[in-house]
């Protein structure tokens, strides 16, 4: 029998081999020496001895409405809320049993706090799927075991997060306690809390079984009319072009016939890839082995909750009278040569990686040193870029949805992305804000990078124990996409190779999104490049040394102001005082051109675009529930000839769409998509690589600009919300008079050519007005000292425009459809139920979002965003808040209210605006300063 301790000794004096995560490693034996013939430590599991069968377990029926592939966790929880949605003419196909691929050994943990409120949600629903509606609807148990859970905190910044989540969880009613060490010890005697600063104690969390799961969710929807069908793989997936070119699914074949059906939903977990090729779909996920060891008996440990210790990247899940062990490393093995025949089959245990996990978990509950191990468990699993799922209409392919990626938690999401993944196949949208897992978060150049989806994949992997900070960046896959300013090109010439370094030189400190770099802030103290990614001296890589970006992004990691913060005070001072310019290069810029352009932008928009050519709107774009898909400004373009990149040819109405960067794949495919669904006869051209963006924004804005453009400034002659094709430093450039920090202000949307040069004229006129380069950072703050909204913060699919204070965006006063439009005048109608609102605190305290909103002592909501306003020396949240009892949320019910926020469990008094506290008139942004 080995012990725990002596594996670990065992394992510390060998010479660990080299492996390169580059190489294409080959699979493992499926059986270990270590793992007795019961793999898992479930009483039950769907394996059949002698393997499956040779044929489906039902036949094939000629046609469905959908086809979910996978018996997983995701696949049972689909066609369960498919079927329980209406949706009954479904099939399941599995290729093997029910949960043989990676379900069957699972952990089967559910942890209910996250830092997200989104999963907080998806979370609970899971959790009411498997303790009580299934039970309810079926009187068949799943194996649920409420004995809760215990997060170990082992220094202050651990602890502080686990305050932010204790608060959150106030909002969504879920018990939480901190403890103190002694308390932690009365509560898990065989623990060790010597070196703790407390821990997060949840109650209500508890483990899962597998079979029992996937078997009562399978026959819950089977009683509802949906099909299930064993043995039966998938060998391809025809798609058909309509008349309009666009591809859609037709069919899903196998070995023992063809299903017709216009939805597939990919939840194959490690195989969903293979399966996306079959119809020409991305899937970018990586399959890597993940283990976790279960001890003999343990003498006390029954009852005791399940532990997360982050720090050690260990958790500890009660089994019985036993522990599992598991975790994540910082050099897991990549499983390359995925195999079709893998089914309830296992990989030997590498003990050299595992052993981390064995150390930490023996440091934690000491008893562990002296016992036995009982049985292994290393499986597959499939992981993402940024450890989330992929889910969601793929891009490539209408009628074909992903449900697959799940990074080892399809489990404990099964049950809430089953739900939203039902809504979205049956009403095309899911119910709540699932941008966070659409596959359309990434842009489609990266899903398809081999190198990016490794890389970033494997930091997320070892990241996923972390602290998640507010302004935490990836090292992995950098400077995937650079805009004009950063270019590295080996044929630029000697003058143009300024624009490699005219941002880096300055001191940029490059935040990435949707694989841009992007500016966060400048570094005072010079500059802070990118390096390639060490794997963080995994796999015998050679670690990165005085990695100055790595070194600044640590001082981040922090709940408190950051050490720099008096660095972004000054961008932001410098642009309410004098002039500040922004790269906004990453901004997504399309062109809406054809004979249906303006029925298409009506619809599209919720504003009025169709004003005279010069001029620029701001607006918003709905999915079919008034939720806003996006917000951004269109331009309305002059008919006339080419004169790409600054103008399309166009013989009618044309439209100049400028959307924020990190949410321009989102939007192309929304935009896209509703074109397809409506048949409008239109061209999306995309022109983002095309061109560069500055922002010159402050009081001396006009000042300086007016020595650049060849054009009169005025208010007279270039009003708010007009923008100009005009002359810069002798380059063409589309002048657009606008402000996202709500001052004086224009940006320049330049040709990628003549981006340096304009540039380089911006800050010879600023340098006597004292102009300096800003960042993303700055325009956060900024942005919410003025109160405009952010997509995916304070305004997302799950919110109307009217709840969100945008109702000025909408032509409800007109009476020109868009998409949307019956479901805010209903709203209107009726009243809000949640709305928006903008708080400040007189303490100086820093808050990032998810601190929760009280009124009258009563939660009511949570902060979505939260920054510090250096012009009103405040820190300013906003939230949507919703009245307890169900009722209008009017604007007497805010006044009449005394608000708090909790942040990391202390409370602050907090007054609540129905208007901006910063320039509520709007004067600054008409260059009216007093």
């Amino acid at each position: 029998m080995a012990f725990l301790g002596s594996a670990a000794r065992r394992v510390a004096s060998a010479v660990r081999p080299p492996l390169s995560p580059l190489c294409r490693l080959s699979s493992r034996a499926y059986s270990s020496e270590h793992t007795k013939e019961k793999n898992v430590p479930y009483e039950k599991t769907l394996k059949q001895e002698g393997g499956a069968s040779s044929g489906p377990t039902k036949p094939l029926p000629r046609s469905a409405d959908a086809v979910v592939i996978g018996g997983g966790s995701l696949g049972c929880q689909t066609i369960y809320h498919l079927a329980k949605m209406g949706m009954t003419n479904v099939v399941l196909l599995e290729r093997d049993r029910l949960t043989a691929g990676t379900t069957w050994h699972t952990a089967g943990l559910l942890w209910q706090l996250r830092p997200s409120d989104v999963e907080v949600e998806l979370l609970a629903h899971t959790r009411n799927v498997i303790s009580k509606d299934l039970e309810e609807e079926t009187g068949l148990h799943t194996g649920w075991i409420q004995n809760g859970g215990i997060f170990i905190a082992s220094n202050k910044q651990r602890l502080d997060e686990y305050k932010r989540l204790m608060s959150l969880g106030k909002v969504y009613g879920i018990e939480s306690h901190v403890l103190s060490p002694a308390e932690t010890k009365d509560l898990y005697p065989l623990m060790n809390v010597d070196d703790l600063y407390g821990t997060l104690y949840v109650p209500t969390d508890g483990t899962m079984d597998p079979a029992g799961t996937c078997t009562t969710l399978t026959r819950a929807a089977s009683a509802r009319g949906a099909t299930v069908i064993e043995n039966c793989p998938v060998t391809g997936i025809q798609v058909r072009t309509d008349d309009l070119g666009v591809k859609k699914v037709k069919a899903v074949e196998t070995a023992h016939g063809t299903i017709e059906t216009p939805c597939v939903v990919n939840c194959a977990g490690v195989w969903a890839t293979k399966l996306g090729e079959m119809a020409g779909v991305k899937v970018p996920l990586v399959a890597m082995h993940h283990a976790y060891v279960v001890t003999e008996r343990i003498e006390g440990i029954q009852n005791m909750p399940n532990v997360r210790d982050h720090d050690a990247s260990v958790y500890l899940r009660l089994q019985g009278d036993a522990l599992s062990v598991g975790g994540y490393e910082h050099n897991p093995i990549f499983w390359d040569e995925v195999s079709d025949k893998f089914a309830f089959s296992l990989f030997d245990l590498d003990w050299d990686v595992f052993m981390q996990h064995i150390e930490g978990a023996i440091n934690r509950v000491p008893v562990l040193e002296q016992t036995g191990i009982k049985s292994t468990v290393c499986g597959p699993e499939s992981f993402t870029a940024d450890h989330k799922p992929l889910m969601g209409e793929a891009p490539e392919v209408r009628g074909y949805f992903l449900g697959c990626g799940f990074n080892s938690a399809g489990m404990m999401l099964g049950g809430g992305c089953g739900r939203e993944l039902a809504h979205w196949v049956i009403h095309g949208r899911p119910e709540k804000d699932m941008y966070g897992y659409d596959i359309r978060r990434f842009h489609n150049s990266l899903t398809g990078n081999n190198r990016w989806i490794r890389e970033r994949s494997h930091e997320s992997y070892a990241k996923n124990y972390s602290v998640v900070f507010p302004f935490d960046e990836p090292l992995a896959s950098r400077n995937m996409r650079r805009d004009p300013f950063h270019q590295v090109d080996e044929w630029f010439d000697l003058r143009c190779r300024q624009l490699i370094n005219v941002l880096t030189e300055q001191g940029c400190v490059f935040q990435e999104r949707h694989g841009w770099e992007r500016p966060g802030w400048f570094n005072k103290d010079g500059p802070a490049p990118l390096k390639n990614y060490d794997y963080y001296g995994s796999y015998d890589i050679k670690k990165n040394v005085n990695y100055k970006y790595n070194e600044l992004l640590n001082k981040e990691y922090t709940f408190g102001f950051p050490p720099h913060h008096d660095v972004i005070k000054s961008e932001c001072l410098s642009c309410r005082h004098s002039v500040a310019v922004f790269d906004m290069s990453y901004f997504g810029k399309f062109y809406l051109t054809g004979p249906d352009a303006k029925k298409a932008a009506d619809w599209l928009f919720t504003a009025d675009v169709n004003k005279k050519p010069g001029s620029t709107v701001y607006t918003c774009m709905l999915n079919k529930r008034g939720g806003a898909e996006a917000d951004l400004t269109v331009s309305r373009l002059e008919a006339g000839a080419a004169n790409l990149p600054l103008a399309p040819q166009s013989n009618g109405d044309a439209y100049y769409l400028a959307i924020g960067g990190g949410v321009a794949e989102h939007n192309w495919n929304h935009i896209r998509s509703v074109l397809q669904d409506q048949g409008f006869r239109c061209q999306l051209t995309d022109h983002s690589e095309d061109m560069g963006m500055i922002s010159i924004q402050g009081p001396k804005s006009r000042e300086v600009l007016q020595e650049v453009l060849d054009t009169d400034l005025s208010n007279e002659a270039f009003p708010f919300s007009t923008h100009k094709v005009v002359n810069a430093a002798g380059h063409q450039v589309r002048a657009m008079r606008l402000s996202f920090v709500g001052e004086l202000g224009w940006e320049l949307h330049i040709p990628k050519d003549s981006c340096l040069p304009v540039y380089n004229a911006v800050m010879a006129a600023g340098a006597k007005h004292g102009i300096i380069n800003s960042g993303y950072r700055a325009i956060d703050s900024l942005s919410i000292e003025k109160g405009y909204r952010h997509w995916h913060a304070d305004l997302r699919p799950d919110d109307t425009p009217l709840e969100a204070g945008l109702a000025f965006t909408c032509k409800l006063k007109s009476s020109i459809p868009f998409q949307g439009r019956d479901k805010l005048e209903k709203q209107k109608e009726e009243g809000l139920r949640r709305r928006i609102v903008c708080f400040t605190t007189d303490e100086k305290v820093p808050m990032f979002g998810l601190e929760a909103i009280f009124r009258n002592g009563v939660p009511v909501g949570h902060l979505r965003r939260a920054d510090y306003g250096f012009f009103i020396d405040k820190t300013i949240g906003y939230g949507y808040i919703r009245n307890p009892d169900g009722g209008v949320v009017s604007a007497n019910f805010i006044k009449s209210g005394e608000f708090t926020l909790e942040r990391m469990g202390v409370v602050y008094k907090a007054k609540a605006h129905l208007k901006s506290p910063f320039d509520p008139e709007n004067k600054r942004v008409k260059g009216i300063y007093a």
